[in-house]
């Protein structure tokens, strides 16, 4: 169970896995634009920012994939209320139709089954998803979750009302499942643009290395090269929040 999926923590192997990919990339950057120790220094804060932009994106991966595990939670939810089970039962069903698909370390077996624990500790069902759902922080939980308690408030068709919000989250699910593989031709080549001054100033390096040795060790040519550094820098960011999709 994760006390709130919009913090991630790193294993210690990932901990490891990315701070060594930081210290790649700022060992390239300072290669290429400083080709000095002293670049490398400056440029360390980057293994920070590389860390938590990996951070940010696990997080996304991660509510992504609870997002497809609930909506198979919900549709085996909506199968064992139909057989009869009470709201309060359905979910030990649930647990049970999952166990299946999904092996015992997956998110929704895991909240599910926090899920039981709290209702068998006399915490009401709607209390329980409600809290589910603002730690988990995605929207289709959250709605759910407030379906859900405003059916039990008003005596609505629970039954109908879970079958519904499974084709809802399904078809939402897909949409956003087609609009990833439109922009995954488009993500790929703004992959290659952000690495394209990289790869054209490590070519004149490996080619012509005194091409480029006036924009080193002085002050003019650190200070252009800092610019460039700068504008590279921002352009990467832009293009990143032009591909971004909101899973």
């Amino acid at each position: 169970m994760v006390e709130d999926y919009n913090i991630y923590r790193f294993s210690p192997a990932e901990k490891i896995r990315y701070i060594l990919e930081g210290l790649i990339v700022v060992f390239i950057l300072g290669a290429l634009f400083y080709k000095s120790i002293l670049g490398l220094i400056l440029l360390s804060p980057m293994i920070y920012i590389y860390c938590r932009k990996k951070k940010s994106s696990l997080v996304e991966k991660r509510k992504w994939q609870l997002n497809l595990e609930f909506r198979d939670g919900i549709n085996s939810l909506s199968a064992a209320i139909s057989a009869g089970y009470s709201a309060e039962h359905a979910f030990i069903e649930a647990i049970k139709d999952l166990k299946p698909i999904y092996h015992d370390g997956a998110m929704i077996i895991k909240e599910f089954t926090y899920l039981v624990n709290r209702i068998q500790m006399n915490i009401t069902v709607e209390k329980a998803l409600y809290d589910f759902g603002e730690r988990s922080g995605v929207e289709d939980i959250i709605s759910f979750a407030e379906v859900f308690a405003t059916a039990k408030r008003t005596g609505g068709d629970i039954v109908q009302i879970i079958k519904s919000t499974g084709s809802i989250i399904s078809d939402r699910l897909e949409v956003k499942r087609e609009i990833i593989t439109l922009v995954a031709a488009k993500k790929f080549e703004a992959n290659i643009m952000k690495i394209v001054p990289v790869g054209i100033l490590c070519y004149l390096t490996l080619s012509s290395p005194g091409f480029l040795n006036p924009l080193y060790h002085n002050f003019f040519g650190i200070f252009v090269m800092t610019i460039l550094l700068g504008i590279y820098l921002f352009t990467y960011r832009i293009i990143d929040n032009i591909i971004s999709i909101e899973l």
